[in-house]
């Protein structure tokens, strides 16, 4: 395929645009703002309107909650790091974040949090960049004592606490014993947040710092940030939540006064990302290109190959896969990738209508990105609408699925 041609049908991407105002005339999600490139050509479209009562239409420069979009973005400030060997992968993190020296090990998962082993060995920074140093978000195991001390410590977004400032952050987490060893299994979110930290302290500027001289910036990602601007706070749509009994859409976050209106005391790299379609766009094409954008290097090769690649083992896999096959009730069928790399899924298995090697993630605030090296397709979905019921993740797959039917090539 010569990258001039774009292999989009006239008929194909017809049925995109079809079947994504299907979603917007349910009812069920305000309004949407959807980018899909391939090679020189990029379509978008804009449908519906910024709040579920009507009032502004959504723009191309809409600005969304990225949610947990945000993690295939942060983890590129580590791999700067990596390529400056100012990280490596298999040193102890413990120099940058000695609050987790000496750690101990739960003996089962729903036990009490003085039941413990000590760890077999340290931490390292590939744990962290893979999600697999023994603490995470596990909803198979919601209402156990770890997790419940977790959502108590404030060390996750989402709760009606805002994160404290990353020092206490460390305190709180150094406080907790690990749900398993370091290195044995994947478990999602908080190895995303720790990242922030340790990238912070590796570097000694704020994350958001470093993250914005060294990605954001060169890629001309203006409007990516942890952040709204009061000035540009009228492009930020209300986030919401329906209610899954009734449907009704409850407001989660406000723009004016909401959580993305300041500045954060803690930048989570984990999901605290604001930013448009474009902004996006560009970050993935740059993964595309090979860590090249515009004749610039932002990162190498071998780092973008290397965090595209899935890193984990059938072992370390079998939480993952357990939440996508087991809990797909909880999920709506996201996580069905097969594979995780550094801070993003990674297709491990045709299990859909994208190819093995497709990469990207989906956040629960309802935006989804993902870039495919076998098509040199990328695509950008970003909604207002959060995934406690099946709606923005059902315009996800939708969306992938149409996608992939236009290509004509």
């Amino acid at each position: 395929m010569g990258l001039g041609n774009s292999g989009f049908s006239k008929a194909g991407l017809q049925r995109v645009r079809d079947v994504l105002e299907r979603h917007v005339a349910s009812g069920r999600i305000p309004g949407l703002v959807a980018l899909v490139s391939r090679g020189d050509e990029t379509h978008v479209e804009t449908l519906g309107t910024m709040r579920h009562e009507g009032g502004a239409p959504m723009r191309r420069d809409t600005i969304f909650r990225m949610a947990s979009t945000s993690k295939p973005l942060t983890i590129a400030a580590a791999m700067v790091l990596l390529d400056e060997c100012r990280l490596r992968l298999d040193d102890p993190v413990l120099p940058w974040l000695p609050e987790l020296a000496d750690r101990r090990v739960l003996t089962r998962l729903d036990g009490p949090l003085d039941d413990t082993v000590p760890a077999r060995r340290p931490i390292t920074v590939r744990d962290v960049l893979t999600s697999t140093f023994g603490l995470g978000m596990d909803m198979t195991v919601i209402g156990t004592p770890i997790m419940n001390a977790v959502f108590e410590q404030g060390l996750t977004p989402n709760l009606p606490e805002p994160m404290p400032e990353p020092d206490e952050w460390m305190r709180r987490l150094g406080t907790l014993p690990l749900m398993h060893q370091p290195g044995a299994r994947w478990q999602y979110h908080i190895s995303n947040d720790l990242l922030g930290v340790l990238v912070a302290r590796v570097t000694g500027q704020s994350f958001g710092t470093f993250l914005r001289e060294r990605i954001l910036d060169p890629l001309g990602m203006k409007d990516t940030a942890f952040h709204v601007p009061a000035d540009e706070i009228d492009r930020l749509p209300p986030a919401y939540i329906p209610n899954p009994e009734t449907g009704e859409f409850i407001v989660w976050d406000e723009a004016v006064g909401g959580r993305w209106s300041t500045s954060p005391a803690f930048e989570g790299g984990g999901g605290g990302l604001v930013s448009t379609v474009d902004d996006y766009h560009a970050y993935f094409r740059m993964l595309l290109n090979g860590g090249v954008h515009e004749g610039e290097r932002i990162l190498s090769r071998a780092a973008v190959e290397l965090m595209t690649t899935n890193q984990l083992t059938p072992e370390q896999t079998a939480a993952r896969t357990t939440l996508a096959r087991d809990n797909v009730h909880v999920s709506f069928g996201q996580g069905q990738h097969g594979g995780w790399g550094f801070g993003m899924a990674v297709r491990t298995y045709r299990g859909d209508y994208a190819p093995i090697g497709q990469f990207g993630w989906d956040g629960g605030s309802g935006t989804s990105t993902y870039a495919d090296p076998e098509n040199g397709l990328v695509g950008v979905l970003c909604t207002q609408v959060g995934a406690s019921t099946p709606d923005a993740t059902h315009a996800f797959l939708d969306f992938w699925t149409t996608i992939y039917q236009a290509l004509d090539d």
